[in-house]
């Protein structure tokens, strides 16, 4: 049978298959009012048709813990019970077409408060819907961006509790995993970085102290999470930089702490806290940092990067590389992506009674 279409457990959540739906935002949620950061119609026919394509494990797009949270005004976000509502639709659909729905709980720190990235992607002010942006340093994130307010330790703590706040109501919502978004130069990713951390605090300077802000959340999340449902992680496994950035030795002793701590699985990209790091960007080219993971930690791995045909995936499975693929692109361009991987492969997968003429 297929590596790629074998069932994966962890805890007692059981996936279908290994083809998985990576964290995309949309940008399409109300800035302001009752409904701001409630999933709606666009939300619930993009995520259903991945789930009817067969998709065996769909991670929402990141969704923010607070409305300063937010990348942009347009977010989805999990602070208040009319957004967890409207997220009830869509896990109930996605279960029903046996996928597994996850969320991605997420604080962009000081990448917040931009435009959509079809209308350019920059910095916007109070006039457009915007905010003030936070971070563990003064330090914008490029030119052009605002310098953002330094977090306070109690703001810090404040910032923990809005992500167990925001697990439960994922609990409540219907998901049967949450993943912790420290990657891609937001918040969490921002801690961890020397880059853009120059605390002298007991959140920055060492690799320890770098680090307790994440574990922090973990810890947090995983004390209101049910043990018999995983949690994951997504990290940048390097910044790109020569030096003076987060690096992938650092991950690799990062990831067998948090499996310590809790997490089940390390979803792993790379790069995001640098405007201008010189990435390698090719067919898989972030395979090998999660491949390593795997290999020096017990941490179970999901890769993502141009991972674009069903042949590619099935090798970077079957050969130990990772436990999962995560799709991006692709899965916007093919939502019935996993269907035809299965039939290229031979492998079993979902296929909805209305649409069995396509079988």
């Amino acid at each position: 049978m297929s590596a790629l279409f074998q069932p994966c457990t962890l805890r007692e959540v059981t996936i279908p298959n290994r083809v998985w739906m990576a964290p995309m935002c949309q940008y399409s949620a109300a800035p302001d009012g009752p409904s701001a950061g409630a999933p709606h119609d666009w939300h619930f026919a993009h995520y259903a048709a991945r789930a009817a394509g067969g998709t065996g494990l769909i991670v929402v797009e990141a969704t923010a813990v607070s409305p300063e949270g937010r990348i942009s005004p347009y977010d989805l976000g999990i602070w208040n019970d009319t957004q967890v509502e409207a997220f009830t639709r869509i896990t109930r659909f996605l279960k029903g077409q046996g996928s597994v729905p996850a969320i991605q709980l997420a604080h962009s720190g000081r990448k917040a408060s931009t435009e959509r990235p079809w209308k350019g992607g920059a910095p916007i002010g109070p006039d457009e819907h915007g905010w003030q942006p936070v971070a563990p340093s003064p330090v914008p994130f490029a030119d052009g961006h605002p310098v953002p307010a330094e977090l306070t330790t109690d703001q810090i703590h404040e910032v923990v509790r809005q992500f167990a706040d925001a697990a439960r109501r994922a609990l409540a919502a219907g998901f049967e995993i949450v993943e912790i978004h420290g990657a891609h130069g937001y918040l969490i990713h921002e801690f961890l970085s020397p880059h853009s951390n120059h605390r002298t605090d007991a959140y920055g300077g060492s690799y320890e102290n770098r680090v307790r802000f994440a574990l922090e959340v973990v810890d947090a999340v995983r004390a209101v999470w049910p043990q018999d449902k995983p949690v994951f992680f997504r990290l940048s496994a390097t910044d790109w930089l020569e030096e003076g950035g987060w690096t992938t030795d650092e991950t690799v002793r990062l990831a067998a702490e948090l499996h310590a701590h809790g997490i089940d699985l390390l979803d792993v990209s790379t790069g995001g806290n640098v405007p201008a790091a010189r990435i390698p960007v090719g067919p898989g080219y972030q395979v090998p940092f999660a491949a390593r993971v795997k290999a020096e930690t017990p941490m179970p791995v999901a890769a993502v990067g141009l991972i674009t045909e069903a042949e590619q995936a099935e090798k970077i499975v079957a050969n130990g590389e990772a436990d999962a693929v995560l799709l991006g692109r692709e899965l916007l361009r093919d939502p019935s992506w996993a269907r035809h991987a299965a039939r290229e492969l031979g492998g079993p997968v979902h296929v909805p009674d209305q649409y069995h003429r396509s079988v």
